[in-house]
């Protein structure tokens, strides 16, 4: 079962390489960070702002890629953790149908961020991490 959750917290520290991204509950009190790098933070951080670019990165692009070619974006999902490291599937609807991709929550999220897409978290992933 997903737990659907929001992104609470975003902690950029300029000193070091290892960002960190909050994840909670949207019903409840559990919460896990995610460790990221410094330029899927900005990216998460720059779209959550609607900070516009005159070219578009990586993200950004994606998105249009995305919706030139007819899909939305439904939902991310962090669904597994394995050796510490977290892996993420964004949900994509065109034309009646849902594509799946694998990808890391970092980018996941950076593209989900300021489209209100819903985030999820598999209930797997608080079991294992005891909360």
């Amino acid at each position: 079962m997903d737990i659907q959750v929001e992104l609470a917290q975003i902690i950029i520290n300029e000193q070091v390489d290892q960002q960190i991204i909050v994840l909670r509950e949207l019903n409840g009190q559990r919460s896990f960070p995610i460790v990221i790098g410094m330029p899927e933070i900005l990216a998460i951080d720059r779209r959550l702002k609607g900070v516009m670019l005159p070219r578009p990165l990586t993200h950004d692009l994606l998105e249009r890629v995305i919706e030139q070619m007819g899909g939305t974006i439904e939902k991310v999902v962090v669904n597994a953790l394995r050796e510490h490291t977290f892996y993420a599937t964004i949900f994509i609807r065109r034309d009646g149908d849902v594509i799946a991709i694998d990808s890391r929550p970092s980018d996941a999220i950076a593209l989900a961020a300021g489209l209100r897409t819903p985030l999820y978290v598999s209930e797997q992933i608080f079991d294992e991490l005891g909360l």
